[in-house]
């Protein structure tokens, strides 16, 4: 079983009704699904074709749309209905031991020294800031055109927002503690600052 983000995608979107893998493309943009990983056309049809050779979507029918080229529509089956609920269960119930992203380079940034780290987690509060005033105007957006769509289709762009708010607070508080002195910085035994530029 393709365990990717787009499988993931196309189990739940075949279980809502049956469609076309062009369809559930433009259902994953719509839904903002590329927020969280990239909509590619090409890796849904092959995604899609990955799931019906393990026999857990099936090929219903074949539509054509007046002038457009045939297209195949899809279900899910008992088995990947199954398996959507066992994935979705352990995906939201177990915690993953994997660390975020800036957990990696936090262990190295001395490299950087004072300086050039303050500036490194300033550069980013920015492009977190983007990020929030971009996930804010998407959001209104999207309720202004669609008010009834159901707010729980887009609570994964919910938690991603105040995960992305979190880490914004605390880079910043890092930063100000960094310029500020309030948080050491590791000297070497000649006395120098570690990573500070010889």
């Amino acid at each position: 079983m393709p365990r990717t983000p787009v499988a993931l995608s196309v189990l739940n979107l075949l279980n809502e009704r049956p469609m076309h893998p062009y369809e559930m493309a433009a259902m994953m943009r719509g839904r903002g699904h590329d927020r969280a990983f990239k909509v590619k056309e090409s890796s849904v049809y092959d995604t899609v074709q990955r799931l019906a050779e393990r026999g857990l979507i099936e090929a219903t029918e074949v539509r054509r749309d007046g002038r457009r080229p045939e297209r195949t529509v899809y279900a899910i089956r008992e088995a990947g209905r199954d398996e959507l609920l066992i994935w979705l269960r352990e995906l939201t119930s177990h915690t993953s031991p994997e660390y975020p992203p800036l957990a990696a380079p936090l262990m190295y940034i001395y490299a950087l020294g004072r300086e050039g780290t303050v500036a490194a987690l300033e550069a980013r509060a920015a492009r977190l800031e983007a990020e929030i005033a971009s996930s804010d105007a998407f959001r209104a957006a999207g309720r202004g055109e669609h008010p009834d769509f159901p707010r729980l289709f887009g609570i994964e762009e919910e938690f991603a927002q105040e995960m992305r708010r979190a880490e914004l607070a605390w880079v910043r508080r890092i930063a100000t503690e960094l310029r500020g002195g309030i948080l050491p910085w590791p000297v070497v035994p000649d006395g120098e600052e570690v990573g500070e530029p010889r």
